[in-house]
């Protein structure tokens, strides 16, 4: 029988010592990566047990997640929309099991993995995505422009309907800002153009590289290379382009960040919005971001809105045409916080449409207001 040689055995070692160090690596840092994972999306709005956005629903009776909410509301439910649950994909089916949050499954499987494309509440379908695909089909809003349209089909422009209610878009719809024209989600007006997807640069061009997929963050190291203002998350509300000089807003300040211009018009909208209230539909107006359905009747006309005028019982009644697009539009900007960072062009120019077709009315302020 031959022997084995020392260099045989040499080899045989090395080789054994490297598969240990491998093994030890992948005990070592797998699991670590795992637990890091699963903390930071424990600690996400995604897995927030106790939000509402999860435990609406709890109380009803049957205690059920209705289909036109399952979707992104229960892990159930986006399951049933992605066909995972063995039912045909695109559509939920059925109501969905209360009690969940979104588990990691909701976007850890091939059906997810396979997204490309996502169709928005307008009808317009957005295709050539990678991943950012699965964060797009719940953060989009539930109504467009488009259904605004079609709610207000036959309608004079200035005629008050007391049975027409506000029509909400719904919340954290930053793939309808991102995606602008290409969505169609807020309302465009006739004749108009808007810019479309937003590009911001290449390597963060997705809602997944600027937002930490588990944790939803934004870590400001990725944005200070180009803002250098930005230290802390909070600093990216101090964002804007050295290169961009345009006082859209009109207060004279072009050292203001985005976020400045964007919250400087929606301001001058909503004055634009009451006094069109009291000159065209006979009654003053107020609104509460927190409360349902958002707009009520400003019942002591102070241009204020109270605790007791914030209620559903007194919701405004008197919508024409024209002031549901630029309410519309109003709470499209309130509800994506993060609009001046998504696709701050797109937000002036609704913004700006909405006060210069209410000036068709009334007198709007539009003294130093520029369209992007």
């Amino acid at each position: 029988m031959k022997s084995i040689g020392w260099k045989t055995w040499l080899v045989a070692a090395f080789v054994v010592a490297l598969l240990s160090l491998v093994f030890v690596s992948i005990r070592a840092n797998k699991p670590a990566d795992a637990r890091a994972i699963s903390r930071q999306w424990a600690a996400s709005g995604h897995a927030d047990r106790k939000a509402e956005a999860f435990v609406y629903w709890d109380e009803a009776d049957p205690a059920a997640v209705p289909k036109n909410c399952a979707k992104c509301h229960s892990v159930y439910g986006f399951m049933d929309f992605l066909g995972e649950d063995g039912s045909a994909s695109g559509a939920v089916d059925a109501e969905a099991r209360v009690g969940s949050v979104l588990f990691c499954t909701a976007c850890h499987n091939e059906t997810a993995y396979d997204l490309t494309s996502v169709r928005f509440a307008s009808g317009s379908v957005v295709e050539g995505l990678g991943r950012e695909a699965v964060c797009m089909q719940c953060h989009q809003g539930t109504q467009s422009g488009v259904g605004v349209d079609k709610v207000l089909a036959g309608k004079g422009e200035d005629v008050v309907d007391p049975k027409q209610g506000f029509v909400n878009v719904h919340y954290h719809m930053a793939a309808a800002t991102q995606m602008g024209a290409e969505a169609r989600v807020a309302y465009q007006y006739p004749g108009q153009a808007y810019v479309e997807r937003f590009p911001h640069t290449k390597n963060l061009d997705t809602c997944i590289a600027c937002h930490d997929p588990h944790s939803l963050q934004i870590d400001p190291k990725r944005c200070s290379p180009c803002h250098a203002n930005v230290v802390t998350a909070e600093d990216v509300e101090k964002i804007r382009a050295v290169t961009d000089t345009v006082d859209y807003d009109g207060d004279a300040n072009v050292k203001e960040p985005m976020s400045g211009e964007v919250a400087g018009m929606h301001d001058r909208l909503y004055r634009a919005i009451q006094d069109y209230a009291i000159a065209v539909c006979g009654r003053p107006i107020v609104y509460s971001a927190d409360a349902y359905p958002y707009f009520f009747l400003d019942t002591n006309s102070d241009g204020k809105t109270d605790p007791a005028e914030a209620q559903a019982g007194n919701r405004f009644n008197a919508f024409t045409p024209r002031l549901l697009k630029a309410t519309f539009n109003y709470q499209f900007v309130e509800k994506d916080p993060g609009s001046s960072a998504h696709n701050a062009k797109y937000i002036l120019q609704i913004l700006y449409d909405s006060m210069r077709d209410l000036s068709a009315k009334v007198p709007v302020d539009m003294q130093g207001l520029v369209r992007p």
